[in-house]
C-alpha cells in the first residue's frame, strides 16, 4: 500500500505530459446541478467532459447517509486500487495538497465512496478544492489517469443539496412496506401509536411514484359474531383506502380484503391479546 501510495505521488508531480490524460471541466464549463430533488432522494452531480458524472445521493432514513459515485462511460476492464486527493487549484497558491482515502476499482462497476469519503470530498470542495481520483488506465498501460471534480459553480447547488437532504423523510420504504395497524375496540377508530404510522406511510405515499400495489388485509378478534367482524374488517380497510387515495394514490393500485375473525395472530382470551386481532396489514410493492 505504501509503495502504491508514493508512486500516486509521484504520478502527482510529474507535468500533465508525461503520460497523464486528465479529464476535468473547465472553469467557465463547470456544471453542478441537483438532478434529483423529493423527500425520497437528494442527488447533486457534476459532469466531467469525455468521462462521465460524479454522483452523491443521500436517501430517506432514519440516519443521515450520503454515498458518492463516480458514473465512467467506460467501465473498468480489472480491478485495482485508486488513490483520492484534494488538490488546491492554481489560484491557491502555497496549499498543500491533502490524501483523502483510496477507491476500489471493481470490474465493469462504476467507482463508489462511503459516506465519511463522501462528506469529505464535499467539504472540500466547498473550500474550492478540486479532489481528484488518480489511477492506472485499465485500457493502456502506458498511461495514467486523473479525473477531477471542479469546485467552480458548486457552493449555491451544494447549499440547494444540503437543504434538500434536511427535508428527507426520517425513514425508508423498508421501515413502512411491511405495516401492522391496530384498534381500538370494536371500532374502526386506530390506536393512537397506530395513527402516527398511518400517517409516516401517507407521508411516504405521496413522494413514491414507483408504488405498484398497496394491499390492506383486516382483521377483527373473535368477539361480535363473524359477520359483524367481517363487516367492521372491511369498514377498516376502505376506511384506511379512503385515507391514501385522498393523498393522490390512485384507486386501482389500493386492493382491499376483509377477513373477519379469522386468521388470529394471538390467543382471543384475554383483552391484551384481543388487540392483537384487531389490525389492518399493508404491504406495498414497487415496480
Amino acid at each position: 500500500m505504501k509503495k502504491c501510495i508514493v508512486a500516486l505521488m509521484v504520478i502527482m508531480a510529474m507535468p500533465a505530459a508525461a503520460s497523464i490524460r486528465h479529464y476535468a471541466a473547465k472553469v467557465e464549463n463547470s456544471q453542478w446541478q441537483l438532478s434529483n430533488q423529493s423527500r425520497l432522494q437528494c442527488t447533486l452531480s457534476h459532469t466531467i467532459p469525455g468521462y462521465g458524472d460524479a454522483l452523491f445521493t443521500s436517501q430517506a432514513s432514519k440516519e443521515l447517509n450520503l454515498e458518492f459515485e463516480l458514473a465512467m462511460q467506460r467501465l473498468p476492464k480489472d480491478y485495482g486500487v485508486a488513490a483520492v486527493y484534494s488538490i488546491p487549484p492554481s489560484w491557491m497558491p502555497g496549499a498543500m495538497q491533502k490524501e483523502i482515502t483510496d477507491m476500489s476499482i471493481r470490474k465493469q462497476f462504476n467507482g463508489d465512496l462511503p459516506e465519511q469519503a463522501a462528506w469529505t470530498i464535499l467539504s472540500e470542495l466547498e473550500k474550492g478544492y478540486w479532489p481528484t481520483i488518480y489511477y492506472q488506465d485499465w485500457y493502456n498501460p502506458y498511461d495514467k489517469v486523473a479525473v477531477g471534480l471542479n469546485a467552480s459553480n458548486f457552493v449555491q447547488h451544494y447549499y440547494a443539496f444540503s437543504q434538500c437532504v434536511a427535508n428527507l423523510l426520517p425513514f425508508s420504504f423498508e421501515d413502512i412496506a411491511y405495516s401492522v395497524l391496530t384498534y381500538e375496540k370494536n371500532s374502526d377508530e386506530l390506536t393512537r401509536q397506530s395513527k402516527k404510522k398511518l400517517n409516516m406511510i401517507g407521508e411516504y405515499l405521496k413522494e413514491d411514484q414507483e408504488l405498484e400495489l398497496v394491499l390492506l388485509d383486516a382483521y377483527t378478534d373473535s368477539y361480535g359474531g363473524s359477520w359483524n367482524n367481517l363487516q367492521l374488517s372491511l369498514r377498516r380497510a376502505e376506511k384506511i383506502k379512503t385515507h391514501f387515495t385522498g393523498m393522490g394514490v390512485a384507486e386501482e393500485r389500493i386492493e382491499v380484503t376483509g377477513h373477519g375473525e379469522r386468521r388470529h395472530i394471538a390467543p382471543n382470551t384475554t383483552e391484551m391479546s384481543r388487540a392483537k386481532n384487531r389490525r389492518v396489514v399493508i404491504r406495498m410493492d414497487r415496480l
